[in-house]
C-alpha cells in the first residue's frame, strides 16, 4: 500500500467518525442549524424585511417567509448582483454560479465562503466515505478525470462568476493536482465537442482509475474513446474502478455503460446543485443517498400533490414519511430562504435519512390526470432493458393529445437505442406494463379506454446530442429533460426521428 493510500484511509476514518455524530442526531442537528442560519442573517435586508429577530420556531418561519423560486427571489438577488452587501447573507458572496433559467434567462446563484466550503467538503467526503466502507484507496494513486464546465471565471461588480463545476475546479486539493485530468488548458475549452476530442488525446494512454460526470456526457466520451482506440473502455483503462456521477438517474444508462466498459465498475451517486450539495451515496449495497444535515442547509418538504396550493403544508425532517413524493425546499448559508429547488425527492429510509431524486416539480406528465413523474418512467425503462437486453443512450417522454386518424391519445417515448430490442412491440408492452404497475392513475386511464398504450419513436444515433446542440445545451452540466407535459421537446426532436413504431 502506498503512503498516499494509507493516509487516505486514516483521513476517511476520521471523517466517518465526524459524520456519524450528525447522522445519529439528525433532528437536533437540523434544529441547531436552523437557529444558526436565522441568527446569522438577522441584520440583512432580507432578515429585517421578514422579521428574523422574531423567529423562534419553524412555525414562525413559515408564517413570515413564503416559499419562493428564483424568479420570486430576484428583487433581492438583483441587489446582490449589483454589488450591494448584507442583502440575503452578511457581506457579499464570493462567487455567482451562473446557470440557465427557464423563464428568467441567466440565473445568478450566490455562493458564500461558507457555502463553497461545504460544497467542497461534501464532494470530498463522498469519496472518503467510499474508501472507509470498502477499504479500497488504491485509486488515489491513479489518474482521475472530472468532465465539467470551464474553470474560467469572469467578474460582475467585483464578484467572480462562472459555472459551479468550473468554480469547484479551483478547489481541487494540491495532493490531487498531479492525478487530475484533463489539463487546465483543455478544461477551459468552451466548445464541448472540441473539448471531448482534446480530453481523449490527453487521457487515452493514461492510467485512468476514476471518471466522473453526468452519465450522458461521460457516455459521449466513452463512445469516442472506443471509436478512436477500437477497444472497450475497461480494456483501454485496465485499472478503471470508480465512476462518480450526479444529475440524472444512472440506471437507464447502466447497461450501455457496462457494454462500453466491458465490465462492471463501482459507482458513487451525488446530488449537487449550484444551490448546495445535498446528498451522496454512502452504501454500495443499498439504494439512495445520505441526506447531508450538517452542511449549512436547512430542509423543508412539501408533498408534491400539495405544492401548487396557495399555502401548502411545510414539513421538517421529523415529519417526513417513506415513499412520499416531496418537493424539497432549502434555506442556506448562501442566503437562499425557503427556496424552491425544483427537485422532488422520496425518502427510502429515515434511519439514517436516505433519499432518491424522483424528478422535477415542473417536469411531469398529467395531460389526462395521470401524474407521471421521472422516477416512474426511469424505473419502467430499467425493467424493459433488463427484460430485453436492449441498450438505451437517452430518452424523453411527452403526451400525444391529438393523434391522427381519431386514435386515442397516448404517451410518446422518444428513445435513442445503443442496441435495439429484438422485438420492439414486446419492449413497448413491458414499458407500459411497468408504468401501469407503478401509477394507478395511468392504469385507470389505459383500462378505462381514455388512453391507448404508449408508443415508441426511435431517435437516430446521436440524435439527442444534435437536439441538445440545437438548443444550446450540449455538454457541461446540461441534461435532457426526461418528461414534458407539452410537445415542445417532442417538436424539437422531430428532425432526429428514425421511424415510428407502435
Amino acid at each position: 500500500m502506498s503512503l498516499k493510500s494509507f493516509a487516505a484511509q486514516i483521513f476517511a476514518a476520521n471523517v466517518h467518525r465526524r459524520t456519524m455524530k450528525w447522522v445519529n442526531n439528525p433532528i437536533s442537528t437540523q434544529e441547531a442549524l436552523f437557529k444558526d442560519l436565522i441568527s446569522s442573517a438577522k441584520s440583512t435586508e432580507f432578515g429585517i424585511d421578514h422579521q428574523f429577530d422574531k423567529i423562534n420556531s419553524h412555525k414562525d418561519f413559515t408564517n413570515q417567509v413564503p416559499i419562493r423560486d428564483y424568479e420570486a427571489l430576484t428583487p433581492y438577488i438583483n441587489k446582490v448582483v449589483a454589488g450591494k452587501a448584507d442583502i440575503l447573507w452578511p457581506g457579499k458572496p464570493i462567487y455567482f454560479a451562473k446557470t440557465s433559467g427557464t423563464t428568467s434567462g441567466a440565473k445568478y446563484i450566490p455562493i458564500t465562503e461558507n457555502s463553497i466550503k461545504h460544497q467542497v467538503e461534501a464532494s470530498r467526503n463522498a469519496i472518503l466515505n467510499y474508501i472507509h466502507e470498502t477499504g479500497n484507496a488504491s485509486f488515489v494513486n491513479g489518474k482521475m478525470i472530472f468532465l465539467q464546465g470551464s474553470p474560467v471565471l469572469t467578474e460582475k461588480n467585483g464578484i467572480k462568476l462562472g459555472r459551479l463545476s468550473g468554480i469547484s475546479a479551483h478547489y481541487v486539493p494540491n495532493y490531487l493536482q498531479k492525478n487530475r485530468l484533463p489539463s487546465w488548458e483543455t478544461n477551459c475549452i468552451e466548445d464541448w465537442e472540441t473539448k471531448v476530442d482534446k480530453i481523449i488525446e490527453e487521457t487515452i494512454d493514461q492510467n485512468m482509475m476514476v471518471i466522473a460526470g453526468i452519465p450522458s456526457w461521460v457516455q459521449m466520451y466513452f463512445e469516442k474513446l472506443r471509436s478512436v482506440s477500437g477497444k472497450k473502455v475497461g480494456e483501454l483503462f485496465k485499472n478503471f474502478e470508480l465512476f462518480i456521477y450526479g444529475g440524472v438517474n444512472y440506471e437507464p444508462y447502466r447497461a450501455t455503460f457496462e457494454s462500453l466498459i466491458g465490465r462492471k465498475v463501482a459507482s458513487i451517486e451525488l446530488f449537487p446543485a449550484s444551490e448546495g450539495f445535498f446528498a451522496y451515496q454512502d452504501k454500495q449495497d443499498e439504494r439512495g443517498m445520505l441526506l447531508l444535515l450538517n452542511s449549512g442547509i436547512f430542509y423543508e418538504f412539501v408533498r408534491a400533490e400539495d405544492f401548487f396550493n396557495e399555502t401548502p403544508k411545510r414539513l421538517t425532517l421529523k415529519d417526513v414519511e417513506i415513499g412520499v413524493n416531496y418537493a424539497m425546499i432549502i434555506s442556506t448559508n448562501a442566503g437562499l430562504w425557503a427556496y424552491d429547488l425544483g427537485d422532488t425527492i422520496q425518502f427510502i429510509s429515515t434511519d439514517p435519512y436516505r433519499i432518491i431524486v424522483s424528478g422535477r416539480i415542473k417536469h411531469f406528465i398529467s395531460a389526462f390526470g395521470e401524474h407521471v413523474i421521472a422516477k416512474e418512467v426511469e424505473y419502467a425503462m430499467q425493467e424493459a432493458i433488463q427484460m430485453s437486453g436492449a441498450e438505451v443512450n437517452e430518452f424523453t417522454v411527452a403526451p400525444q393529445i391529438t393523434p391522427a386518424n381519431k386514435e386515442l391519445p397516448y404517451h410518446e417515448w422518444f428513445i435513442e437505442f445503443g442496441k435495439k430490442p429484438t422485438n420492439m412491440k414486446v419492449f413497448a408492452q413491458k414499458l407500459d406494463e411497468a408504468m401501469q404497475e407503478q401509477n394507478s392513475y395511468y392504469y385507470d386511464l389505459i383500462n378505462g379506454g381514455i388512453l391507448q398504450p404508449l408508443k415508441i419513436t426511435p431517435i437516430k444515433p446521436g440524435g439527442f446530442q444534435m437536439y441538445m446542440k440545437s438548443v444550446g445545451k450540449l455538454g457541461g452540466q446540461n441534461k435532457v429533460q426526461r418528461l414534458s407535459n407539452d410537445r415542445k421537446v417532442a417538436t424539437d426532436l422531430d428532425i432526429q426521428k428514425e421511424e415510428k413504431i407502435s
